[in-house]
């Protein structure tokens, strides 16, 4: 019985705890933001770059089973497919959108 009290004390004041933590966190300075920015655009480039791949991969696979079809006789045409389209090198956003966004913040 006072284990199990004490268990749900522990549990109240973790969770009183917590929540005045989070609660007080401050905002993200420029240089954060602008960190997270620039991680978000890398990760995107990065799906882009998985998809160019699978997309590449797909296509050999295809080719290799319609070759394989008509050697065995059963030729196919092949489905019409948009080309893979290439993301290219990653290039880093610009800061040039930054100030355009605090100058047409309203002034106090």
């Amino acid at each position: 019985m006072t284990s199990r009290i004490a268990s749900w004390s522990l549990a109240a004041a973790a969770l009183m705890t917590a929540g005045g933590a989070i609660a007080k966190l401050p905002a993200p300075s420029d240089d954060a933001k602008a960190k997270a920015a620039e991680a978000a655009a890398k990760a995107a480039w990065g799906g882009k770059v998985a998809g160019y791949q699978l997309c590449q991969s797909q296509d050999r696979v295809a080719a290799r089973y319609l070759a394989e079809a008509k050697k065995a006789g059963k030729e196919q045409a092949p489905a019409a497919t948009p080309p893979c389209a290439d993301p290219g090198p990653y290039v880093a956003p610009t800061m040039a959108a930054a100030p355009a966004e605090t100058a047409s913040a309203p002034k106090k």
